[in-house]
């Protein structure tokens, strides 16, 4: 009998995996390099470039927001290659989890599809819940009517007397989301495509006009001084350790290229098409966020005030820490005609975002329970649709209460954590791969591999733990994320682990046999 510890890194062959998806019959192949593209930057740029960095810039990095983005860029890319290479290689529902499994074994590849497919979920919450504020805009824009105040946002302890209650919005992206995710593959795709297209023209139109209204004098000081009086100025922190901190908030928006490689098994030419769609999507991005956050800090100071008459960093509120700040810098410079624009593309740009993550959550679901790790009921597809909808569904309700109830900041974080854990595992992974079989064909060979992985894990781990500062003669960690953030991942992974040992290390399909 195998032996305890043979049971934990018990895995499937690359060859194992290759004939599966050439055999697999569950998802119809209906997707091209376009469509996944699309579902790629459909992920990427939404909340991140709509909210979040906006939010940075005011809070933490000012002007260096730019900054930001490339230190989480460069960890964010070294993972995408990784991503690529694997993508090209194992082309099979599951992303990191598939690849993982074929590399680490089971326990590992349990724990990277566990961490996933509740960071995915998650997301999904966040997300949704930052569609909202843009698409209450929008109705009052159109409409003149609001939400009662109850239902306009989920009860925040920070506020707890602003009356809000529930995400009523966030709860209905959520639910409309999966209902289409039910239908056709490629029905969701087309509408997924046509959206981000929307998106992208938004952002462009934003950046174009915005740019006419840039004032250089607003991006001195590039990054800000360092601030100490926290009382006056909300906290912000600013200096080389605020936009640091502020990189491992916004590598929230630099991340989402993985949930496409979640279709592999619907991609006509996964082998080909994976690769080129995840650098493809990352580029993309990128370019889109340093030219709105140029745009942004150019058109109003990184601490200018809502209310003219108040100090600039001593505001009752920010005019890029609100709560849809794009539309906030336009109305601050008397550009209100572009606000349905604006909101219209943050509508769509944010909803696709949604799509991205939730198809990505139900395809990890479908492949851990195909597997035999989670229960087999998740694991059939519907029989005239040819989608995963029963975990789809699932996923539907538990990330509309999850958008519904809960604030943005604080799963914001979680979930950097647990993308940044399988990002380390990813870059690992390939190394790894590369030392075992060197002689497996690999459609797309990441460059400079021995460089970039390292590079890979190293921005990773510091994105979470902080980095090492000399300040004064005195070695410290600044930026990272908080401790609580880390003692909540600590817990997610415990019940996790809980779950493999109880049930799926007894049922998987490679104890059982029936692999």
């Amino acid at each position: 009998p195998m032996g305890f510890f043979s049971k934990l890194v018990r895995s499937k062959s690359v060859a194992q995996l290759q004939a599966e998806a050439g055999a697999s019959r569950d998802f119809r192949r209906t997707m091209g390099v376009w469509q996944l593209t699309a579902i790629g930057v459909g992920a990427i740029v939404g909340v991140g470039v709509f909210v979040l960095a906006p939010n940075e810039a005011a809070l933490n990095a000012g002007p260096a927001i730019i900054l930001s983005f490339l230190v989480a860029g460069i960890g964010s890319a070294c993972a995408a290659l990784s991503y690529a290479e694997f993508a090209g290689m194992i082309p099979v529902t599951g992303s990191a989890y598939t690849y993982g499994y074929a590399v680490l074994g089971e326990l590992p590849a349990w724990i990277i599809g566990w961490d996933l497919l509740v960071e995915y979920a998650l997301i999904v919450g966040v997300v949704a819940a930052g569609t909202s504020n843009y698409l209450q805009s929008l109705i009052a824009q159109i409409t003149g009517l609001h939400l009662p105040v109850f239902l306009q946002a989920a009860y925040d302890p920070a506020h707890p007397d602003s009356g809000r209650g529930i995400n009523l919005i966030a709860m209905l992206v959520a639910l409309g989301v999966a209902a289409l995710q039910v239908a056709r593959t490629e029905v969701g795709a087309r509408f997924n495509t046509v959206v981000v297209t929307l998106k992208v023209l938004g952002v462009i139109v934003v950046v174009v006009v915005g740019a006419f209204y840039v004032n250089t004098a607003n991006w001195t000081p590039f990054i800000p001084p360092l601030v100490h009086d926290a009382a006056a100025t909300g906290g912000t922190r600013y200096g080389v350790g605020g936009m640091l901190a502020a990189a491992s908030i916004v590598f929230f928006a630099v991340f989402g290229y993985d949930t496409l490689t979640t279709a592999a098994e619907e991609s006509k030419n996964p082998q080909r098409d994976l690769p080129l769609a995840v650098i493809a999507s990352l580029g993309v991005a990128m370019a889109m966020y340093l030219a709105i956050s140029l745009v942004l800090t150019g058109m109003v100071p990184y601490n200018g005030c809502v209310d003219p008459s108040q100090v600039p960093g001593q505001c009752s509120e920010m005019i890029l820490a609100s709560s849809a700040p794009v539309s906030a810098v336009f109305a601050a410079r008397d550009l209100h005609w572009i606000s349905g624009i604006i909101n219209i593309a943050a509508v769509c740009g944010i909803a696709s975002v949604v799509f991205a993550f939730m198809l990505g959550a139900a395809r990890i679901w479908f492949a851990l329970s195909r597997d035999g790790l989670l229960p087999a009921w998740f694991a059939k597809s519907h029989p005239k649709y040819g989608t995963p909808h029963r975990p789809t569904l699932m996923l539907g309700v538990f990330t509309a209460l999850a958008a519904g109830l809960l604030p943005i900041r604080e799963l914001a974080e979680l979930v950097n954590i647990g993308t940044l854990s399988a990002f380390i595992v990813i870059c690992a992974s390939v190394l790894i791969l590369r030392i075992r079989q060197p002689e497996l064909e690999r459609r797309f060979r990441t460059p400079a591999l021995w460089l970039l992985a390292p590079l890979g894990i190293v921005f990773s781990l510091f994105l979470i733990i902080g980095w090492p500062w000399v300040t004064d003669g005195r070695f410290h960690l600044i930026g990272g994320l908080d401790v609580l953030t880390m003692w909540r991942f600590v817990i997610w992974m415990a019940i996790g682990l809980a779950i493999y040992f109880f049930y799926g290390m007894r049922h998987s399909k490679l104890a059982t046999g029936k692999a």
